[in-house]
């Protein structure tokens, strides 16, 4: 396993986006969506430095499953999206990759009438995304490299990672696929 981000290169990254995100926002309350399960530690550790009037929702959506490394049918649950109308709210997401799974994101929270909607992601493959979409912040470019760790899995493996890494094949072996 190759370390691409340390964890004190994310903290720092997580600490300055808070601070973007408080500067944006200037003390109006916000919605926080943390799209699952990725996200889950970025929103952690995001929420807690982020100086504003807040609440906090989850989305499920996917385009992955299993130990797969390549989009497949893209799966939306809005079941778990509160009540965003007229709010302002910051879609949260562990990695931009092609842009799928944020644009159809973005289309179904649009349809829930916020005031406004930001997005943010952990990483961004610039180079992999196909679709028209940018996030408004991220806190790192990587390369077209499959990555795991802080949320981010392969197979359900890895997401307890505090960095981020790329695998290598005795890495894939060791999760008994």
């Amino acid at each position: 396993m190759k370390v691409l981000v340390p964890e004190t290169e994310i903290q720092a990254a997580i600490a300055k986006l808070a601070g973007e995100i408080h500067a944006q926002y200037q003390d109006r309350p916000l919605t926080v969506l943390g799209v699952l399960t990725g996200s889950v530690i970025l929103l952690a550790d995001l929420i807690r430095q982020i100086e504003l009037p807040l609440r906090v929702g989850l989305l499920q959506a996917s385009s992955y499953r299993g130990a797969t490394t390549t989009a497949g049918d893209f799966v939306i649950n809005p079941d778990f999206i509160p009540d965003i109308a007229n709010r302002d709210v910051l879609l949260l997401d562990d990695i931009l990759d092609t842009g799928q799974t944020l644009t159809r994101i973005l289309e179904q929270v649009q349809t829930l009438k916020p005031r406004s909607i930001r997005t943010a992601v952990l990483l961004w493959k610039h180079e992999r995304t196909t679709f028209e979409v940018q996030p408004d912040y991220h806190c790192f470019r990587i390369p077209d490299e499959f990555v795991v760790g802080y949320g981010l899995d392969y197979d359900d493996h890895y997401r307890n990672l505090p960095y981020i890494a790329t695998l290598d094949d005795e890495d894939i072996a060791a999760t008994g696929n």
